[in-house]
């Protein structure tokens, strides 16, 4: 049997298995687990943009949504828009590469209003790891459980929800897994510009990209939140789980909601935080926390009926927070990933990589970096404001927090 065969007759499996109408919470988390387990699995081969295994997840959205009872929502009355692209495994040129076609996959729920909700989340990644890959010498299949199956999860769960359980009706829903994010935010971009309904009739826009870790202090980073004075008196007014929330104002950031900020859209992106698969192969299927990706799915549902009543939501623009730093010139790096949930002061490092000047130093997951040199970290914007003070060979050292103990670690960029 080969893989498309497969294909299809999981999709049947799929509909024998199918919950009712209004699935328990029990049934709402077997779907989300089986989303993720066939969007992570080797059979879709990383789910690279305009490959066959890209093909078959788009193939297998569609077939979700039709199962729920959306509409299409595509070109042509189809579930799909598609758009060229050029790939080009190497971001640091701009000629040669291979020409391409993306698949947007879109589901529309259609409540007689004036104004819709567009909900998305993208379902590429990074194939065999020939780029963006944080194990650039280990070629083997990126599957990209949290990045980002556990989003489209989340999309086909809030599909379902508003279709055949919320009484949040005074507004249309667009659902749409987006192609090519990985790749600059493609697919949402290329939407922007040629949109399959009326751009003006959009209220806002919320984005699930890496939302399967809720972690044990159970923090959900909300970024936007500064896109419109409605979000903040409603996401402070959810309390569901024991969900913690982080916001951050900014409208700009890696992922497909900047495309619609950009065109002055209230745009939120929801994730549960970075950790040490992120674009390795080792992000699959039993190391997504399927608890959390329920809670944080309830919690977006909740939200959005929190607004049904409140009409077209305010834009407001924002400062980019972090455009200091972007604009900064970064000659060096530690070599660790910062843990984006963390609310204390210092910024917490939640992975470090091999051979870098972080691990060379002796610093560990979960320390707290304070200071670089003389320049203090009170967060993570401190932290990268700090790089940007360091040539390479340089030394220095770094102040951290670990467990009670305040340690002074030496490192050379």
């Amino acid at each position: 049997m080969n893989r498309y065969t497969f294909h299809y007759f999981f999709i049947i499996f799929l509909f024998a298995v199918s919950v009712t109408a209004q699935p328990s919470p029990k049934a709402a988390l077997h779907d989300l687990r089986v989303d993720v387990v066939y969007l992570a699995s080797d059979l879709l081969q990383g789910r690279e943009a305009g490959t066959d295994g890209e093909q078959l997840a788009a193939e297998y959205i569609a077939t979700r949504f039709e199962r729920i009872g959306l509409q299409p929502k595509g070109t042509k009355g189809s579930w799909f828009q598609e758009f060229d692209f050029q790939f080009n495994p190497n971001p640091h040129t701009t000629s040669g590469g291979e020409n391409r076609m993306g698949k947007n996959v879109l589901g529309f729920l259609d409540n007689k209003a004036k104004t819709t909700i567009v909900i998305g989340a993208h379902y590429d990644h990074l194939g065999d790891g020939a780029f963006s890959s944080m194990s650039p010498n280990d070629r083997a299949i990126h599957n990209g459980a949290d990045d980002n199956a556990s989003g489209v999860a989340a999309l086909l769960y809030l599909a379902s929800y508003l279709k055949n359980q919320s009484k949040a009706k005074n507004n249309n829903y667009l659902f749409i897994a987006f192609s090519a994010e990985e790749l600059g935010l493609i697919g949402s971009k290329h939407w922007v510009k040629q949109p399959t309904l009326d751009f003006k009739s959009i209220n806002y826009m919320l984005n699930m990209d890496m939302v399967g870790r809720l972690n044990d202090e159970k923090t959900l980073v909300i970024n936007g939140a500064g896109t419109s004075p409605a979000w903040k008196p409603a996401l402070e007014q959810i309390k569901i789980g024991g969900i913690q929330i982080k916001t951050t104002d900014s409208g700009i950031g890696a992922s497909d909601h900047t495309s619609f900020y950009l065109a002055d859209v209230p745009a939120l992106h929801f994730f549960t935080g970075q950790h040490s698969e992120y674009h390795k192969p080792s992000d699959d299927a039993p190391l997504i926390n399927y608890d959390g990706l329920l809670l944080v799915s309830h919690y977006i549902a909740t939200l959005i009926e929190a607004l049904d009543a409140k009409g077209r939501l305010e834009f407001t623009k924002t400062k980019d927070e972090s455009e200091n730093r972007r604009a900064a010139s970064f000659k060096v790096s530690l070599g660790v990933m910062p843990d984006y949930t963390y609310n204390g002061e210092g910024m917490r490092v939640d992975g470090v990589l091999e051979g870098r000047p972080g691990a060379k130093a002796g610093l560990e997951k979960g320390d707290i970096i304070l200071q670089m040199g003389a320049h203090p970290v009170n967060d993570i914007y401190g932290y990268m404001e700090g790089l940007s003070k360091f040539k390479a060979g340089e030394t220095a050292i770094i102040r951290v927090r670990r467990d009670t103990q305040v340690l002074e670690l030496e490192t050379t960029f």
